[in-house]
């Protein structure tokens, strides 16, 4: 049997666009409702707002992006990861484990 504990974790979660805004909260409500059910916990959620993308995902011009911090016993993200894949608003996702919860987005411009 695998060994648990419950670690830190960043989740990048990009809902679609075409949702109203009280669908988009249900959606996210959704994710934050399947870590808790899992006995994990939601430390900070950060709204990164509606973004181009780089290239059309599933016929998608752009979507809501939604960075998600929290903590959760480390075999539990394979199950998070099966409710993702049925989640028809939810366009793109990735999950890493991390050290720390950021409490503010910095990012610095790139190079020509």
């Amino acid at each position: 049997m695998k060994k648990s504990r419950k670690r830190l974790y960043e989740g990048m979660y990009i809902l679609s666009s075409t949702l109203s805004e009280e669908a988009r909260k249900k959606a996210l409500l959704k994710i934050q409702d399947g870590i808790t059910q899992k006995k994990g916990e939601v430390n900070k959620i950060h709204d990164m707002g509606k973004q181009k993308f780089a290239y059309e995902i599933g016929g998608k011009k752009e979507g809501f992006y939604y960075l998600l911090y929290f903590t959760i016993e480390s075999l539990q993200i394979i199950e998070l990861v099966k409710d993702y894949k049925l989640n028809e608003d939810l366009l793109r996702f990735m999950t890493m484990q991390t050290k720390e919860v950021k409490e503010t987005l910095e990012f610095k411009k790139l190079k020509n």
